[in-house]
């Protein structure tokens, strides 16, 4: 037969469209032509295929060899075509069997040995390939990665010569079997680790429950890298659904995805003097962003003011809808984002570590809050001070035990499990429509909150999320509705707010 028909996939941001090889040959002047939109990668593939053939003692046909990747306007990159390009020409030269091939997927890169490398984006081929019913056959060092699809077919080869045996029937590849998600202690350091800032901790244990946004405000060195970095440690632990979109994600990414991380929230803090491009994702070929990769997890942006404004402002619009669409001419890919974004800043430019009074007059802390747009600042649910830690609260061995991450998760849990089972899903993500549904007021707390919105100044949209916060607080006390205590200590995390409305310094 001179006509062979492999199925494999492609990758378009964390979908893997399917990708069928058509091989034939034909009489004429030996030689190998590639169509279908391929990248320089793929055009590349000719030589390693041709080199891992001969290796192997397998016969490459000395005839006219064209290839074709359909659908031929979908862009092919990478080397993921070379396993089914070579399989595709041994059963077209009769020297596997073509019918082997059927309800079988393949994704592989070969060496010149013949070896199979890993490749990218293996688990979002895995997951379309559980759909459509067929078998995958991949890299033994992807073979752990595509297992985590529960129900998939997974086989991982180390060569090319065992999937021909595995095709032959001669010696058949076991099935690679899902790994337990692994049990591990809390990432990032436990909350007992930092001493002092019982109001700072208790926002993060409002945030954690609500999937809130926060914002500490404090001179350096008072703790609010280590708070942002506690976060993942009382974040609830992440749905099977959860971890396979983060996953996901993960293996599209240049870096690829650690089946050691399978479960664990991520927790992305890139430098100050990252692009648009770093944070939001692109290239030629689309690749995620910060945003992206930190899907279900914590983006922490360390020295707020001190990023570009226009990168900042690209935050503003993925905070809102929980994913971003990123354009080319030929296609379009779009990444899930639905992150909670925790961010840190001096109350000015000169703050020092003692932060006394005249390091941050009004005029300079004004001045410093001004690189930030206001429409980014209302996007933070909780605007909160980090101040000096007291001498007497760093000395160990004084004071109460300070709570570990542990304790805190479990009210963390609790509360998120009273709005999951309430509205179906965090009250930080809750609209206008569910807000008004959920967050409802007495006569009291209505006037309480009409009051402080008109003395702070508040937005339209800071009143939605002390609503928001409200409630989480609410949750957290296990009350059914939102009573005047709640209200007033969401009305306390809008820090920025108040100082603006004060026009007193932010320190």
């Amino acid at each position: 037969m001179s006509l062979a028909i492999v199925r494999t996939r492609a990758q378009v941001g964390v979908d893997a469209p399917p990708v069928t090889v058509e091989v034939h040959l034909t009489n004429g002047l030996p030689g190998l032509a590639i169509v279908g939109l391929p990248e320089a990668a793929v055009r590349e593939s000719k030589d390693r295929v041709r080199s891992a053939l001969l290796n192997a003692q397998y016969e490459y046909p000395l005839r006219r060899v064209t290839i074709n990747l359909a659908p031929a306007d979908l862009p092919k990159e990478g080397g993921r075509f070379d396993l089914p390009i070579a399989l595709g020409i041994l059963a077209a030269s009769g020297q596997i069997p073509a019918a082997a091939l059927a309800g079988c997927e393949l994704i592989g890169e070969l060496a010149l040995s013949g070896e199979l490398r890993p490749v990218r984006g293996v688990l979002p081929a895995a997951l379309q390939t559980r759909r459509a019913g067929h078998s995958l056959v991949v890299p033994r060092a992807n073979a752990a990665e595509a297992s985590l699809v529960e129900g998939a077919v997974v086989h991982g080869a180390g060569h090319i010569l065992e999937v021909c045996a595995h095709l032959n029937g001669s010696a058949r590849l076991p099935a690679t079997r899902r790994a337990p998600r692994p049990e591990r202690p809390a990432p990032g350091g436990d909350l007992a680790d930092v001493l002092g800032q019982f109001h700072a901790k208790r926002a993060l244990e409002v945030t954690a429950a609500g999937h809130h946004h926060l914002l500490f405000v404090g001179p350096p060195g008072t703790g609010k890298t280590m708070l942002a970095t506690r976060l993942p440690g009382i974040l609830p632990p992440m749905t099977d659904e959860e971890a396979m979109e983060s996953a996901a994600i993960q293996s599209v990414s240049a870096r690829g995805f650690d089946p050691d991380l399978w479960g664990a929230r991520p927790f992305r803090a890139p430098h100050h003097t990252a692009s648009g491009v770093a944070l939001v994702g692109g290239g030629n070929i689309p690749r995620p962003g910060e945003i992206s990769l930190a899907h279900h997890g914590v983006l922490f942006l360390d020295e707020l003011p001190e990023f570009d404004r226009r990168v900042l402002e690209v935050l503003r619009e993925p905070l809102e809808s929980g994913s971003i669409v990123i354009s080319r001419s030929a296609h379009q890919a779009e990444f899930p984002a639905r992150f909670q974004l925790v961010a840190a800043m001096n109350p000015c430019r000169g703050a020092g570590l003692d932060a006394r009074e005249e390091d941050c007059p009004p005029a300079e802390a004004r001045r410093y809050l001004s690189r930030l747009s206001a429409p980014l600042v209302d996007r933070f649910d909780l605007q909160v001070e980090v101040p000096r830690v007291p001498r007497d609260h760093l000395l160990a061995g004084t004071g109460p035990p300070p709570e570990t991450s542990r304790e805190v998760r479990a009210r963390v849990v609790a509360a998120r499990e009273r709005q999951l089972a309430r509205a179906g899903k965090p009250n930080g993500t809750l609209s206008v429509p569910e807000i008004a549904r959920d967050c409802a007021l007495a006569a009291p707390e209505r006037r309480l909150l009409q009051t402080a919105v008109e003395r702070m100044r508040l937005s339209a949209r800071a009143w939605h999320r002390v609503m928001k916060v409200a409630r989480t607080v609410a949750d957290l006390a296990g009350t059914g509705g939102i009573e005047a205590p709640h209200l007033a200590e969401a009305l306390g995390y809008r820090s920025l707010d108040r100082r603006l409305a004060g026009g007193t310094r932010l320190g």
